[in-house]
């Protein structure tokens, strides 16, 4: 088990240890997350889970970095236009905290591929942008009984809920239909709004990590950025869920 490294880590975190205490840090230190997706939504939270001392990320996603990306992906740069996303985000990850461990992987999330990353992570954070790949990290984490944060946004609109397998409703379970209309590269986004989504992810891994305050595990929460409201609804798991219900059960 990795101890804290003294005075250095120590002051880094400073602020956030009033909060959290030693135990807690300790235990984001210990921790690995999955960030699935490292766009608007899932770089910030991956940013912000660099910043709280999380151990070990373990980031996917794939191809190059694009003009439109910019006005979200703040791991992005424009010196970095047409290079690999992930290692230009490992390397800004690893500059803004030296003392967490990345591992970066250029692709989408299949099945075969993505099981071992999430075999190795204790949260997995959600935040690609189709279904596909969306029901594939969901497949997995039920699985493997992994727990998930799932973070949405489109718009203005912001989703959010944490799928604990065998506990509560998993993907599927809210959304059954396995071919839903949705354009990945041509709906809107507001960097804003991505980052309020990313912060509540990493704020969500947090919570789970250090067992500190009440995560959103079995509730689904809404939010409007666009006038700040919000509401917050129970969920309840579908017995007949292709994917965690009996029907899904080889």
């Amino acid at each position: 088990m990795e101890q804290l490294a003294g005075g250095l880590e120590l002051e880094r975190y400073a602020r956030q240890l009033k909060l959290l205490g030693e135990s807690g840090q300790q235990a984001l230190k210990e921790a690995t997350v999955m960030v699935a997706g490292i766009g608007g939504l899932g770089g910030t939270a991956a940013l912000y889970l660099a910043a709280a001392g999380v151990g070990k990320l373990i980031l996917a996603h794939e191809g190059i970095i694009l003009a439109p990306d910019l006005n979200r992906q703040i791991l992005m740069d424009s010196d970095h236009l047409g290079m690999e996303r992930i290692s230009t985000a490992a390397a800004q990850l690893k500059r803004l905290n030296p003392h967490v461990e990345i591992e970066g992987h250029n692709s989408k999330i299949e099945y075969e591929i993505a099981k071992p990353w999430v075999e190795s992570a204790d949260i997995v954070i959600d935040a690609r942008y189709d279904f596909p790949e969306r029901y594939a990290l969901n497949r997995i984490c039920v699985d493997t009984g992994t727990p998930m944060v799932e973070a949405a946004m489109y718009g203005f609109e912001i989703s959010l809920t944490t799928v604990v397998p065998g506990e509560t409703p998993c993907l599927e379970c809210l959304y059954p239909d396995l071919q839903p209309q949705w354009e990945p590269f041509g709906f809107p986004v507001l960097g804003a709004t991505s980052g309020i989504a990313g912060c509540l992810a990493a704020l969500e891994a947090v919570k789970w990590i250090t067992r500190v305050g009440t995560t959103y595990a079995g509730v689904m929460h809404r939010f409007s950025s666009l006038d700040f409201a919000c509401y917050s609804v129970g969920l309840t798991r579908n017995p007949n869920c292709a994917c965690c219900g009996e029907g899904g059960k080889p």
